[in-house]
């Protein structure tokens, strides 16, 4: 299956394709994987993620799904790369990671049937949804700081095409450690849905990303943890935590808490602890 990545090559943004330990980009040159300098894969207009869609996530949860998929935004200034640094501002403790995949749009895609959407799909990468849940009493509703802070939404390392989404692994490793082992088949809604869902009334243009949900056992890291999510068939992105240079502003808005649901959520939705916090990490 062909992989495609962009990179920065000489200060220029370029398109390359993979050739075993080497990329190669439009003129002949060649550099190889593991000295190229990354950028996200795609160029999207939007960021569209599933709220929930893997079972063992709903029911380590222990709620319900909706009857629908339900949906957030994340800014494209939250995109970042392969090998990107992912940074916990000054001031917050409760940085989740969410191994994903993510389905990037080939076509202008409107109004369309599941059975459709195959059409519409130019491929799929790997991506890990981020959550900063210390603004999660202020923003739940929108996850616009949530999921939406700067450097939250790694993607990468490249784009696949060709790709079967059905029984597929989907892995987070942090530290080297596996902290997630899911499978696209206990997804509720499978790709093609996600993407007719959508484009109802949001109109899909080429490079737009849908993220598909995560499965059970996203947790916090801290600055210094390497992040790595591997999907079957679509390679592993890694990424390394670091700290905001500078604390969260106290003089305007709303400021990081640490409410049980914060906490609950944060830890798996584990309200045992009855206000009694785990120290941060």
């Amino acid at each position: 299956m062909p992989e495609y990545r962009r990179i920065l090559l000489d200060g220029a943004a370029v398109e390359s394709v993979r050739d075993g330990a080497e990329l190669v980009v439009g003129d002949g040159r060649r550099v190889r994987v593991e000295d190229a300098l990354h950028l996200p894969p795609v160029a999207p207009s939007k960021v569209v993620a599933v709220h929930l869609n893997h079972r063992s996530r709903v029911e380590e949860f222990q709620i319900r799904l909706p009857a629908a998929p339900t949906y957030f935004h994340k800014p494209v200034s939250a995109l970042n790369s392969h090998e990107g640094a992912v940074v916990r501002p000054e001031g917050c403790g409760w940085l989740n990671y969410e191994g994903e995949i993510a389905i990037v749009i080939g076509r202008t895609c409107r109004n369309i049937a599941p059975e459709e959407a195959g059409e519409y799909i130019a491929g799929y990468t790997v991506a890990n949804d981020f959550g900063l849940h210390d603004f999660r009493d202020t923003d739940a509703g929108s996850m616009l700081r949530v999921k939406g802070s700067d450097t939250l939404c790694p993607l990468g390392p490249g784009l696949v095409t060709g790709w079967d989404f059905r029984g597929k692994y989907l892995r987070t490793y942090v530290n080297g450690e596996l902290v997630q082992d899911g499978s696209t088949d206990e997804m509720r809604w499978d790709m093609h849905y996600l993407v007719a869902d959508i484009a109802r009334t949001i109109t899909l243009v080429p490079g737009d990303v849908l993220l598909s949900g995560t499965p059970a056992g996203s947790r916090p890291v801290r600055p210094g943890d390497v992040v790595e999510v591997e999907a079957e068939g679509l390679g592993r992105l890694r990424n390394r935590v670091v700290s905001g240079p500078t604390p969260i502003r106290a003089d305007v808005g709303a400021q990081p808490t640490e409410s049980e649901e914060v906490v609950s959520t944060a830890l798996g939705g584990d309200w045992e602890f009855r206000g009694v916090r785990p120290p941060r990490r």
